[in-house]
Protein backbone atom coordinates (compact mmCIF):
# COMPACT_ATOMS: atom_id res chain seq x y z
CA UNK A 1 0.00 0.00 0.00
CA UNK A 2 1.60 3.07 -1.28
CA UNK A 3 0.64 6.45 -1.19
CA UNK A 4 2.91 9.23 -3.20
CA UNK A 5 1.94 13.14 -3.39
CA UNK A 6 4.05 15.43 -4.91
CA UNK A 7 4.27 18.40 -7.38
CA UNK A 8 4.68 19.05 -10.98
CA UNK A 9 8.49 20.16 -10.67
CA UNK A 10 10.02 20.52 -7.74
CA UNK A 11 10.75 24.97 -7.44
CA UNK A 12 9.57 25.55 -4.51
CA UNK A 13 7.73 29.02 -3.94
CA UNK A 14 9.27 32.12 -1.76
CA UNK A 15 6.03 32.26 0.48
CA UNK A 16 6.83 28.62 1.87
CA UNK A 17 10.50 28.90 2.27
CA UNK A 18 10.32 28.46 5.86
CA UNK A 19 8.65 25.21 5.64
CA UNK A 20 11.04 23.40 3.80
CA UNK A 21 15.29 22.50 5.20
CA UNK A 22 17.25 25.72 4.47
CA UNK A 23 20.50 24.20 3.36
CA UNK A 24 21.02 21.93 0.07
CA UNK A 25 19.85 21.73 -3.87
CA UNK A 26 15.68 22.96 -4.52
CA UNK A 27 15.36 18.98 -4.99
CA UNK A 28 17.13 18.31 -1.90
CA UNK A 29 14.64 20.51 -0.04
CA UNK A 30 11.66 19.32 -1.89
CA UNK A 31 12.80 15.45 -1.27
CA UNK A 32 12.67 16.41 2.54
CA UNK A 33 9.02 17.01 2.84
CA UNK A 34 7.80 15.20 -0.03
CA UNK A 35 7.63 11.48 -1.50
CA UNK A 36 7.57 12.40 -5.34
CA UNK A 37 7.31 14.28 -7.86
CA UNK A 38 6.66 14.56 -11.73
CA UNK A 39 9.37 15.26 -13.90
CA UNK A 40 7.63 17.65 -16.59
CA UNK A 41 10.91 18.97 -18.55
CA UNK A 42 11.22 15.17 -19.63
CA UNK A 43 8.21 16.10 -22.19
CA UNK A 44 10.10 19.44 -23.92
CA UNK A 45 14.32 17.97 -24.27
CA UNK A 46 16.33 15.05 -23.09
CA UNK A 47 18.25 14.96 -20.43
CA UNK A 48 21.36 12.90 -19.59
CA UNK A 49 21.90 9.47 -17.63
CA UNK A 50 24.08 11.26 -15.42
CA UNK A 51 21.47 14.06 -14.83
CA UNK A 52 18.71 11.49 -13.58
CA UNK A 53 21.20 9.59 -11.74
CA UNK A 54 22.09 13.01 -9.49
CA UNK A 55 18.51 13.65 -8.98
CA UNK A 56 18.06 10.05 -7.82
CA UNK A 57 21.24 10.13 -5.20
CA UNK A 58 19.69 14.13 -4.08
CA UNK A 59 16.22 12.17 -2.21
CA UNK A 60 15.49 9.46 0.44
CA UNK A 61 15.15 6.14 -0.49
CA UNK A 62 11.16 5.59 -0.66
CA UNK A 63 11.37 8.75 -3.05
CA UNK A 64 9.58 8.31 -6.48
CA UNK A 65 10.22 10.21 -9.72
CA UNK A 66 6.89 9.93 -12.15
CA UNK A 67 8.42 11.16 -15.40
CA UNK A 68 6.73 12.47 -18.29
CA UNK A 69 7.19 10.72 -22.31
CA UNK A 70 8.24 13.47 -24.87
CA UNK A 71 6.45 15.08 -26.93
CA UNK A 72 8.21 13.70 -29.66
CA UNK A 73 6.71 10.32 -29.25
CA UNK A 74 3.29 11.51 -28.12
CA UNK A 75 2.72 14.37 -29.85
CA UNK A 76 5.25 14.23 -33.14
CA UNK A 77 5.29 10.70 -33.96
CA UNK A 78 1.58 9.92 -32.54
CA UNK A 79 2.57 6.67 -31.24
CA UNK A 80 3.82 5.07 -34.39
CA UNK A 81 7.93 4.18 -34.99
CA UNK A 82 8.80 5.14 -32.02
CA UNK A 83 11.26 2.18 -30.67
CA UNK A 84 14.88 4.36 -30.84
CA UNK A 85 12.85 6.95 -29.16
CA UNK A 86 11.79 4.61 -26.74
CA UNK A 87 15.04 3.40 -26.18
CA UNK A 88 16.85 6.69 -25.69
CA UNK A 89 14.45 7.71 -22.81
CA UNK A 90 14.42 4.40 -21.15
CA UNK A 91 18.03 4.44 -21.32
CA UNK A 92 18.06 8.18 -19.81
CA UNK A 93 15.35 7.52 -17.07
CA UNK A 94 16.90 3.81 -16.40
CA UNK A 95 19.54 6.76 -14.46
CA UNK A 96 16.43 7.25 -11.77
CA UNK A 97 16.93 3.30 -11.08
CA UNK A 98 14.39 2.12 -8.34
CA UNK A 99 13.31 5.61 -8.15
CA UNK A 100 11.60 5.34 -10.90
CA UNK A 101 8.10 5.86 -10.72
CA UNK A 102 5.47 5.45 -13.49
CA UNK A 103 6.12 6.66 -16.99
CA UNK A 104 3.34 9.61 -18.04
CA UNK A 105 2.08 9.38 -21.51
CA UNK A 106 0.26 12.43 -22.15
CA UNK A 107 -1.66 12.46 -25.45
CA UNK A 108 -2.90 15.43 -27.34
CA UNK A 109 -6.57 17.00 -27.31
CA UNK A 110 -6.97 16.14 -30.96
CA UNK A 111 -5.76 12.57 -30.66
CA UNK A 112 -8.38 10.25 -31.43
CA UNK A 113 -7.71 6.13 -30.44
CA UNK A 114 -5.69 4.39 -32.86
CA UNK A 115 -7.05 0.99 -32.47
CA UNK A 116 -3.93 -1.56 -33.10
CA UNK A 117 -1.58 1.65 -32.76
CA UNK A 118 -2.12 2.14 -29.40
CA UNK A 119 -1.96 -1.85 -28.02
CA UNK A 120 1.49 -1.73 -30.38
CA UNK A 121 2.84 1.07 -28.80
CA UNK A 122 1.99 -0.15 -25.44
CA UNK A 123 3.41 -3.32 -25.89
CA UNK A 124 6.62 -1.86 -27.17
CA UNK A 125 7.00 0.75 -24.48
CA UNK A 126 5.97 -2.06 -21.32
CA UNK A 127 9.12 -4.16 -23.44
CA UNK A 128 11.64 -1.58 -22.64
CA UNK A 129 10.70 0.18 -19.53
CA UNK A 130 9.72 -1.79 -16.72
CA UNK A 131 8.00 1.29 -14.98
CA UNK A 132 4.01 1.35 -14.31
CA UNK A 133 2.65 3.31 -17.22
CA UNK A 134 -0.42 5.63 -16.76
CA UNK A 135 -1.67 7.48 -19.78
CA UNK A 136 -3.83 11.03 -19.41
CA UNK A 137 -5.65 10.86 -22.87
CA UNK A 138 -7.78 14.13 -23.56
CA UNK A 139 -9.92 12.98 -26.99
CA UNK A 140 -13.30 11.52 -26.05
CA UNK A 141 -12.70 8.04 -28.04
CA UNK A 142 -10.09 6.88 -25.11
CA UNK A 143 -13.25 6.74 -23.07
CA UNK A 144 -15.29 4.05 -24.42
CA UNK A 145 -15.55 0.42 -22.04
CA UNK A 146 -13.78 -1.45 -24.49
CA UNK A 147 -10.68 0.57 -24.85
CA UNK A 148 -11.14 0.72 -20.69
CA UNK A 149 -10.73 -3.05 -21.05
CA UNK A 150 -7.63 -3.04 -23.50
CA UNK A 151 -5.96 -0.79 -20.85
CA UNK A 152 -6.71 -2.64 -18.31
CA UNK A 153 -5.75 -5.91 -20.17
CA UNK A 154 -1.96 -4.16 -20.53
CA UNK A 155 -2.15 -3.08 -17.06
CA UNK A 156 -1.97 0.32 -18.18
CA UNK A 157 -3.71 3.45 -15.98
CA UNK A 158 -5.79 5.98 -16.90
CA UNK A 159 -4.72 9.34 -15.19
CA UNK A 160 -8.21 10.68 -13.40
CA UNK A 161 -7.52 14.58 -14.38
CA UNK A 162 -8.93 18.22 -13.09
CA UNK A 163 -10.48 19.81 -15.00
CA UNK A 164 -12.10 16.62 -16.51
CA UNK A 165 -12.00 17.13 -20.55
CA UNK A 166 -14.05 15.13 -21.26
CA UNK A 167 -16.11 14.59 -18.16
CA UNK A 168 -15.25 11.01 -17.92
CA UNK A 169 -11.41 11.70 -17.54
CA UNK A 170 -12.54 12.72 -13.98
CA UNK A 171 -12.18 9.28 -12.98
CA UNK A 172 -9.33 6.77 -12.97
CA UNK A 173 -9.55 3.85 -15.43
CA UNK A 174 -7.73 1.10 -17.22
CA UNK A 175 -5.79 -0.92 -14.55
CA UNK A 176 -6.84 -0.77 -11.15
CA UNK A 177 -3.62 -1.57 -9.12
CA UNK A 178 -1.88 2.23 -9.71
CA UNK A 179 -4.14 5.03 -9.50
CA UNK A 180 -2.91 8.67 -10.99
CA UNK A 181 -4.46 11.96 -10.43
CA UNK A 182 -3.13 14.88 -12.05
CA UNK A 183 -5.09 18.14 -10.26
CA UNK A 184 -4.04 21.10 -12.67
CA UNK A 185 -6.05 23.64 -10.29
CA UNK A 186 -9.85 24.78 -10.96
CA UNK A 187 -11.96 26.67 -12.21
CA UNK A 188 -8.48 28.02 -13.87
CA UNK A 189 -5.83 25.38 -15.07
CA UNK A 190 -2.47 25.50 -13.71
CA UNK A 191 -3.62 28.68 -11.58
CA UNK A 192 -6.59 28.05 -8.97
CA UNK A 193 -5.64 26.88 -5.49
CA UNK A 194 -7.71 23.92 -4.05
CA UNK A 195 -9.56 24.79 -1.23
CA UNK A 196 -10.22 22.60 1.98
CA UNK A 197 -12.75 20.59 0.81
CA UNK A 198 -11.33 19.55 -2.41
CA UNK A 199 -8.20 19.15 -0.55
CA UNK A 200 -10.76 16.91 2.10
CA UNK A 201 -12.08 14.96 -0.37
CA UNK A 202 -8.78 13.71 -2.24
CA UNK A 203 -7.66 12.50 1.15
CA UNK A 204 -10.84 10.98 1.68
CA UNK A 205 -10.45 9.09 -1.74
CA UNK A 206 -6.95 8.52 -1.31
CA UNK A 207 -7.54 6.77 2.17
CA UNK A 208 -9.96 4.69 0.58
CA UNK A 209 -7.99 3.54 -2.90
CA UNK A 210 -4.56 3.07 -0.54
CA UNK A 211 -7.03 0.61 2.06
CA UNK A 212 -7.91 -1.59 -1.02
CA UNK A 213 -4.35 -1.74 -1.71
CA UNK A 214 -4.19 0.32 -4.87
CA UNK A 215 -0.70 2.26 -5.68
CA UNK A 216 -1.86 5.96 -5.46
CA UNK A 217 -0.46 8.86 -6.65
CA UNK A 218 -1.63 13.37 -6.53
CA UNK A 219 0.36 15.18 -8.39
CA UNK A 220 -0.73 19.00 -8.27
CA UNK A 221 -0.07 20.43 -11.15
CA UNK A 222 -1.47 24.35 -10.51
CA UNK A 223 1.89 26.08 -10.53
CA UNK A 224 1.90 28.97 -11.88
CA UNK A 225 1.60 30.87 -8.87
CA UNK A 226 2.90 28.44 -6.37
CA UNK A 227 -0.52 26.38 -5.46
CA UNK A 228 0.52 23.19 -6.04
CA UNK A 229 3.40 22.71 -3.43
CA UNK A 230 0.96 24.34 -0.63
CA UNK A 231 -2.08 22.27 -1.60
CA UNK A 232 0.08 19.28 -1.59
CA UNK A 233 1.58 19.93 1.98
CA UNK A 234 -2.55 20.29 2.95
CA UNK A 235 -3.11 16.97 1.45
CA UNK A 236 -0.29 14.90 3.00
CA UNK A 237 -1.53 16.88 6.93
CA UNK A 238 -4.83 15.82 5.88
CA UNK A 239 -3.94 12.01 5.36
CA UNK A 240 -1.92 12.18 8.43
CA UNK A 241 -4.98 12.59 10.59
CA UNK A 242 -6.67 10.38 8.38
CA UNK A 243 -4.34 7.57 9.60
CA UNK A 244 -5.18 8.60 13.72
Amino acid sequence: MSIHVGVAGWSIPSALDDRFPSAGTHLERYGALFSAVEINSSFYRPHRRTTYERWAASVPPSFRFSVKLPKTITHERRLVDCGALIERFAEETGGLGEKRGPILVQLPPSFAYPGNVAEHFIDELKGMISSPIVLEPRHASWFLPEVDHMLETHHVSRVAADPAKPLLAAQPGGWKGLVYFRLHGSPHMYESPYGEKAIEAQAKVTNSLSLLGTDVWTIYDNTTYGAAPQNALQLIERLAGHTH
